[in-house]
């Protein structure tokens, strides 16, 4: 099962997204449905509250959740912390920074109200979406995506798995790869994933993205790719879910929100996660990523409309029928 890293030092003092993302609360929320009914209870009120967790006692706590202190000690254990002096250290220091960084940008209910005005339900999007991103770089585990970037360059192909809006993404992750000379293919149908699978081996990777990483086509097929002999990984925003059992999971950092507008989050979390390994494993291959993206533009300029043509027809882009069709 996956571990979730704690806050480190390697973050870069000053850094806006690293000091003002509270991290050990995408912790918890990340292992919500993983935990234990008690337990559930304590992480909720933690994670709606953390600045009051900070300053309660762990039998203010326990009270709270209705439930025993040894729950809440069990609890902070099961999230990787020796104790509750730990956790409430923890929660107040990430707490100050976030006031800090709120200070000129007030925080936002992300859940849509029945009287919302469709200014406030824009404001409220555009703030969940940008949270997302935002949450999902500073929660990422740096040293799991440089193994899985490491993994992707040596493979001989990359099966990508997903269903309804994470195929999306696997699509976008397939064309990006194709772009830079990989052989890789995303799946969205289970019986061609599986089937996929069971042809894949020790040199290759397969890739499952579930947003609640319980999603069983995603889930058996990526299994069956590990039966293989494959490197495994999950993009899921529950490290400790049915896909945990991957060789490497990559968690983003969504929350959802009435109307499923979390439903969007999501996906721009996953985006963000799959953009990271794109130009990392660009990256790790310049010149040859380089080439292969000079070779796939020429190969489609001549489908774009060329300045001369548009001066021709009196208008910029906007004006031109198929300029915003790409």
């Amino acid at each position: 099962m996956a571990q979730i890293p704690k806050p480190n030092g390697d973050q870069v003092a000053g850094d806006t997204v690293a000091s003002a993302v509270p991290t050990t609360v995408l912790r918890i929320r990340s292992l919500i449905p993983s935990l234990a009914p008690a337990e559930r209870r304590v992480a909720q009120r933690v994670v709606d509250d953390p600045e009051r967790a900070a300053a309660s006692s762990i039998t203010q706590l326990a009270k709270d959740c209705a439930t025993s202190e040894a729950t809440v000690i069990r609890f902070c254990r099961t999230i990787d912390f020796s104790g509750y002096r730990e956790l409430r250290l923890a929660l107040a220091t990430e707490a100050g920074q976030a006031r800090g960084a709120r200070s000129a940008a007030p925080e936002l209910a992300s859940d849509i109200d029945p009287d919302d005005t469709l200014v406030t339900v824009v404001q409220k999007i555009a703030y969940t979406d940008a949270r997302a991103v935002e949450e999902t770089g500073a929660a990422l585990d740096v040293d799991a995506l440089r193994t899985v970037i490491d993994a992707m360059a040596a493979a001989r192909r990359i099966d990508v798995y997903g269903v309804g809006a994470s195929a999306f993404v696997g699509a976008d992750l397939q064309q990006k790869l194709h772009r830079i000379g990989m052989t890789s293919f995303a799946w969205a149908d289970a019986h061609v994933m599986l089937t996929s699978a069971a042809l894949l081996d020790e040199r290759d990777v397969a890739i499952g993205i579930s947003h609640s990483g319980t999603t069983i086509d995603t889930v058996q097929a990526l299994a069956e790719a590990g039966r293989r002999g494959a490197r495994t990984v999950a993009i899921t925003n529950f490290p400790r879910s049915a896909i945990g059992f991957a060789d490497h999971v990559l968690t983003t950092a969504a929350r959802e929100t009435t109307f499923r507008s979390g439903a969007t989050a999501s996906r721009l979390a996953q985006l963000t996660v799959v953009d990271c390994l794109f130009v990392g494993l660009a990256q790790s291959r310049y010149t040859e990523s380089r080439t292969a993206l000079e070779t796939t533009f020429e190969a489609v300029r001549g489908l774009r409309i060329n300045d001369d043509r548009r001066r021709r027809r009196g208008g910029g882009a906007l004006d031109d029928k198929g300029a915003g069709d790409d």
